[in-house]
This record gives structure tokens, sequence and C-alpha cells, in this order.
């Protein structure tokens, strides 16, 4: 089972860029829009901590299962 990062719907939920997360994370846009678009094999769970309390939201929010 694949897993889905869903940063890029909470985002659009909360109108927010981007960019935006980028600024008030302190992590790198790149960072920020490889995760949008998931374009990513790794991420540390650090990053993962910092958006999660970023955003005021769960990991099992953040991140989700999808069948093949």
């Amino acid at each position: 089972m694949p897993v889905v990062v869903k940063l890029k719907e909470i985002l659009a939920q909360r109108n927010m860029s981007q960019r935006e997360l980028a600024r008030l994370t302190g992590l790198r846009p790149n960072t920020i829009s490889h995760l949008c678009s998931n374009e990513v094999d790794r991420v540390h769970l650090s990053t993962f901590d910092i958006i999660c309390k970023t955003l005021n939201i769960s990991l099992h929010e953040l991140l989700v299962l999808e069948d093949d």
C-alpha cells in the first residue's frame, strides 16, 4: 500500500500557500513542494512533526494509506 501525503489538499482547504507553510515551519520551499506533489521516497519524521504542529493536525490526517 502506498503512503500518500495529503499536504496539498490540506493547504488548499486552509487557503495557505506552500511558500507560507515554508516560512512558518522553517522548511525549504522545495521540501514543501516535493511533499505536495508526493515526489518523495524518504522524509525525516521531524519534518512531519514540524508540519503537523504548525498546521495543528495529526500525522494520520497528513498521511494516508491507499490501496494499490
